[in-house]
Formats: structure tokens, C-alpha cells, sequence
């Protein structure tokens, strides 16, 4: 029996934790587990671990925490391991070109998206956003660029039309799990042949910030539904009522023509709030206002006045 491949793994947020555990699973050798610094969370500012972290120490395995992986303390921690590989999964770090070449085997990457389409840190929003009908997880030889390396293998995954990015995300962060096992079967078999991306062929799906929620009511009704179940959960797609903001976390389009301006509630029945769009008219379904909670639109109007003729922001 040969010898476990010695794997320093490097991810932060949930979305690798499915891949640390297959890494147990496969039955790998993982001296060293890094990820990004605790950070402050909640209105308490309390000090909170990155879930990549739990994992780890769950798991048993060393955890190392560098402010940055561009000093000399972090390039000798890696190189006395001489690890096999590096299985990196939403980092949170470009890594130099230096700690690429430790490994006997090089760095893989596990990436949620068919690249070279949507390269960059958000693409599982971006795909469900721009309407795709399919994304998928990618495994690749890292290079100094981002999301630009050789290709090792993927595996695609359909959306369909109720999913949100949260929903997405829990489906191919366990494909990226079972890639990552099928990814180490080939490298140990010596079967795997990395093939260059198209760059030619290359989006990128830049990361979102938390203004980049707000409804632009303008878009037709299709684009905003789309639009609201990518942004859910985080940043979250927002609306103002006023100078009230105003949540919305789930909608339904509705077969009903308007000629109303965007943004503008138009008549349906007591418990619907219907808006008009660019084009089309959409259903909010569930909402949350400043201070509340996620309701249900009916039992948000229980409470909450929006008449016929408001324009929403």
C-alpha cells in the first residue's frame, strides 16, 4: 500500500468545510490546516472562528491562522512539511508564487463555477443572477492568476428555478467534496491529463458588496426574481418604502400586464404586494422590514401598510 498523499489543506468559509472532510474521509494525511484570522461578529463584536476552523479542530487537525501568507513565518511553516499537495478552497489569500511550487504535486483548487466562466469570488450568485440554467465545480492546478490555471476536472450541476445562492451553494459545496476524492483517485492513479482554460471564454463574477442588494425595479420582472434568489442569503436584495428598508427574500412573477411606472405597488388582493417592473409585474412572497423579522408578505401587511400607488426605491 503506498504511502496517504500529506495534504496541507487551506480554506476559511462553510463552503470548504464538505471538502476538509473528505480529505478525513479519503484517508489523507493532513498535518496542517490553514485558514483566515477570527473575526469580530454580531452587535456583541465577539470574537467568532471561521467554520473551516471548527472543522478542523473537530477533526483534530492542526490549525495555523497567518495575518498574511506573504511572509517568511508562513513560507518555512510549509516548507517543513513538504507536503504532497495543497487543496485550497476559498482561502481568502492569493498565494505567492513561492508557496505553489512547495508541493510535489502542486496546489488544486476547488472552484464553484465550469470555468473558465465566472472566474472570482462570486460566482454561485452570478450564475443563478445572470439566469444560467447549469454551473458546476471545477478542479484546477493553481497558477499566480486568479482562477487561470489548468483544469483538472469538473462536474456540473443544474439550477433550477427555486434555488437561492444558499441553496446552490450546500448542493456544490458536496460536489466539491466528491471532486476533490475522484481529483486525488486520478493523481495517484497518474491518469489525470490538466487541460489549459480558454481564456478567450473567460467571465468573472466579481465579489459582492452589501449595496450591490439593492432592486433596481427598472429590470424586467424575470431579472429581479432571479436577481432576488441570488442575493439570498447575503448581501440580501433590498427595496426602500419611504426611507424604510425593506427586505425581500423570496417572489413570484405574475402573468398580469402593467403599464404602471417601475417600483410602483400596484392593486392585487389584501395579503399579495405586487410591484411593477420594467417589464412584467412581480409578487413579493416574503419579506422583512428594519427592525422585524422574515415573514410570510401576508403577515408582514398584517402589520405594515403598504398602499396601492407607492413607489418603492
Amino acid at each position: 500500500m503506498p504511502d496517504p498523499l500529506n495534504i496541507v489543506f487551506m480554506g476559511t468559509p462553510d463552503f470548504a468545510v464538505p471538502s476538509l472532510k473528505a480529505l478525513k474521509d479519503y484517508g489523507c494525511t493532513v498535518p496542517l490546516v490553514v485558514t483566515r484570522t477570527d473575526r469580530p461578529k454580531g452587535r456583541g463584536r465577539k470574537m467568532v472562528p471561521p467554520p473551516v476552523k471548527i472543522a478542523a479542530t473537530e477533526l483534530n487537525y492542526p490549525v495555523f491562522q497567518p495575518e498574511a501568507v506573504n511572509t517568511d513565518e508562513f513560507y518555512n511553516k510549509i516548507l517543513q512539511i513538504h507536503p504532497d499537495l495543497l487543496v485550497v478552497v476559498a482561502f481568502g489569500h492569493i498565494l505567492p508564487k513561492k508557496i505553489l511550487e512547495i508541493p510535489i504535486y502542486g496546489a488544486i483548487n476547488i472552484h464553484a463555477s465550469l470555468l473558465p466562466k465566472y472566474r472570482g469570488p462570486a460566482p454561485i450568485q452570478r450564475a443563478i443572477i445572470n439566469g444560467e440554467s447549469e454551473t458546476g465545480v471545477t478542479t484546477m492546478l493553481m497558477d499566480k492568476g486568479l482562477d487561470t490555471g489548468e483544469i483538472l476536472l469538473t462536474s456540473t450541476v443544474p439550477i433550477h428555478p427555486d434555488d437561492t445562492a444558499e441553496i446552490l451553494h450546500d448542493r456544490l459545496a458536496d460536489v466539491g467534496a466528491d471532486l476533490i476524492k475522484k481529483t486525488l483517485t486520478r493523481i495517484e492513479n497518474k491518469t489525470l491529463q490538466p487541460i489549459p482554460q480558454e481564456h478567450a471564454k473567460a467571465t468573472y463574477a466579481p465579489m459582492l458588496k452589501k449595496k450591490d442588494g439593492q432592486i433596481d425595479w427598472s429590470l424586467p420582472a424575470d431579472q429581479i426574481e432571479r436577481f432576488i434568489r441570488g442575493m439570498t442569503p447575503w448581501p440580501g436584495a433590498y427595496t426602500f418604502y419611504g426611507n424604510k428598508r425593506l427586505k425581500i427574500f423570496k417572489a413570484a412573477l405574475k402573468s398580469t400586464p402593467s403599464s404602471d411606472p417601475p417600483g410602483k405597488v400596484i392593486k392585487g388582493f389584501s395579503n399579495e404586494l405586487r410591484v411593477a417592473t420594467g417589464n412584467g409585474v412581480l409578487s413579493i412572497l416574503e419579506i422583512q422590514g428594519a427592525s422585524g423579522k422574515r415573514l410570510a408578505v401576508a403577515d408582514f401587511l398584517r402589520g405594515n401598510s403598504i398602499p396601492t400607488g407607492t413607489i418603492l426605491t
